[in-house]
């Protein structure tokens, strides 16, 4: 794996890279989780997007927003990794790049996120806490959860 970091506003993102984006993301968050939502929901204007790339490829992706652009604080949002990725841990490199890029780009240390209920531990292991009661966001059990 040749693994490659960039982090692009939405006006940089070329065509070809915000439709790979896109298509990632519908395979999994509508496909794979069998979930009909609107993931082009204008908030893509507003993010920065982190994208990892495999020789080319995009293979995972998040957006990060500034603290009120989405919650109070800091956000990440859109967390995905390609399926024939995930046994590489790519998910938890994922998370520390974007967690490095909030404090880089916005000098930010708090972070709140919406995170899907089956991945608690994972972003407990990153150093978020569950802040909320269970809520259901497009069918699907969330919890917010907040990183000091």
């Amino acid at each position: 794996m040749n693994l490659e970091w960039k982090i692009k506003r939405f006006e940089a993102l070329s065509a070809q890279e915000l439709y790979e984006i896109l298509q990632l993301r519908s395979e999994v968050f509508v496909v794979e989780q069998n979930c009909v939502y609107q993931d082009i929901d204008g908030k893509d204007q507003k993010a920065l997007h982190v994208i990892g790339e495999d020789n080319g490829t995009i293979v995972a992706y998040a957006r990060l927003f500034k603290p009120h652009d989405y919650f109070d604080e800091a956000s990440i949002g859109r967390v995905v990794v390609k399926e024939s990725y995930r046994d590489k841990k790519l998910g938890h490199v994922l998370m520390r790049e974007a967690i490095q890029v909030i404090k880089s780009h916005f000098d930010q240390r708090k972070i709140t996120i919406s995170a899907q209920l089956y991945l608690k531990r994972f972003y407990e292991s990153h150093g978020f806490i569950q802040i909320s009661e269970t809520y259901l966001e497009d069918d699907i059990p969330h919890i917010r959860m907040k990183k000091d």
